[in-house]
């Protein structure tokens, strides 16, 4: 099941990152690194907001909504969607999104940190 949503273009992401964890090693390997529950609220053009979340403290796997039954998120990134599509094709950099008050961050900021391999790997899986 795809988790892209066409009123978000930069969902795909999600898709993509999924697609990275796929594979048994790279799951293993980014929970290691990951160690937390990353939520993400995306703004459209149009002012809807819609969650995806990333479960790098257990599965290892990529959902929408803000996160599964009885899962608390570490973190929560809050930015528009086009800002998303800047940061994960490389474009932007999550630190000046961040200082430029694009992006917002609850929770573990610390753990937002964590993000940069995962993003790094839908980078190149998706090819964006």
């Amino acid at each position: 099941m795809s988790l892209k949503d066409d009123a978000w273009p930069s969902s795909a992401a999600f898709d993509a990152i999924s697609s990275a964890l796929s594979n048994e090693a790279e799951r293993k390997d980014a929970v290691k690194k990951g160690g937390a529950i990353f939520a993400f609220t995306l703004k459209n053009g149009g002012g809807e907001t819609k969650d995806w979340y990333i479960d790098l403290k257990e599965t290892g796997t990529v959902g929408q909504g803000v996160a599964p039954e009885g899962k608390k998120p570490n973190v929560t990134l809050n930015l528009a969607d086009a800002e998303f599509s800047k940061l994960i094709s490389g474009k932007a950099n999550a630190q000046k999104l961040f200082m430029s008050g694009k992006l917002k961050v609850k929770g573990d900021v610390m753990k937002a940190t964590k993000m940069e391999p995962i993003l790094k790997k839908a980078q190149t899986k998706a090819k964006l």
